[in-house]
């Protein structure tokens, strides 16, 4: 079993930054691509932020793609998520997810392990 904790959510203004955490107990996170999604309010999950299982390559959303860059620590078990740049629409509650692939993807089907959720809030 695999569990994600996901930390280093919270309000910050426009423009500010903030570097998520997705810590991993149980299985290692160096056999498989991670990734970042979120849920605004009345909205559906949507992809953010995908990692190959080494860290050699990875994908973004067009909505965030040169503002956040997505890491990952095999050593530490740990995925990161730095944002740049925040912007009030992106405000939502961010997962972090283990995929069953080692292979970045943008299909919430590829991935068997989900965080808690964590909220972020960027005021304008």
């Amino acid at each position: 079993q695999v569990r994600l904790v996901e930390s280093g959510g919270g309000l910050v203004q426009a423009g500010d930054s903030l570097r998520l955490s997705c810590a991993a107990s149980g299985r290692a996170l160096s056999s498989a691509a991670m990734g970042w999604f979120r849920q605004a309010p009345g909205r559906e999950r949507e992809f953010v932020a995908g990692i190959d299982w080494n860290g050699g390559r990875s994908g973004y959303a067009d909505s965030v793609k040169d503002r956040f860059t997505i890491s990952k620590d095999n050593a530490k078990n740990t995925v990161y998520l730095q944002m740049n740049s925040l912007k009030p629409e992106d405000t939502a509650v961010y997962y972090c997810a283990r995929s069953q692939i080692i292979t970045w993807s943008r299909y919430q089907s590829n991935y068997a392990y989900w965080g808690q959720g964590l909220q972020v809030t960027v005021s304008s």
